[in-house]
């Protein structure tokens, strides 16, 4: 840490629960501190760009079609995940359009303005498992020699 602090030690440890009347409430709502600030920043630089575009908010206006919103989030994490680290027309991280894309699908799903145009279900959940236990029985039976 650039102020000095040691890094493996927290200067601010969380009090016990049960010392406050409000803990017990406060436990059971969604822990949004959970969320990391650079993540929401990030997310928050791409739709501050959308908004000066497309005005804030606009997909509320107008039904999201959810495979251009996944598409736009997977070609913002391929180019991150090839190198490039903004994105040339906005000058704003990959990685805060692909979270905005994701964040805008989110939206219109609890709004109910979400086009859900997904294909019917395929293999994929199927296909993962299967292969991740073929992956494990492979490297249980030949362990790597580090």
């Amino acid at each position: 840490m650039s102020d000095g602090q040691n890094k493996d030690t927290n200067p601010n440890p969380a009090p016990a629960l049960g010392t406050n009347p409000k803990d017990l409430l406060g436990i059971k709502k969604v822990q949004l501190n959970l969320v990391p600030a650079s993540s929401i920043i990030y997310q928050a630089l791409a739709m501050e760009d959308g908004a000066r575009k497309y005005g804030p908010y606009n997909w509320r206006a107008n039904k999201v079609i959810a495979s251009i919103y996944v598409a736009a989030a997977m070609r913002h994490l391929q180019a991150w995940y090839d190198g490039e680290q903004v994105a040339s027309d906005s000058q704003k991280p990959h990685l805060g359009h692909a979270l905005a894309c994701i964040g805008i699908i989110v939206d219109a799903l609890e709004t109910g303005n979400l086009v859900d145009d997904r294909p019917l279900p395929g293999a994929a959940g199927k296909l993962i498992a299967e292969w991740e236990e073929k992956k494990a029985a492979a490297a249980k039976a030949s362990p790597s020699k580090s």
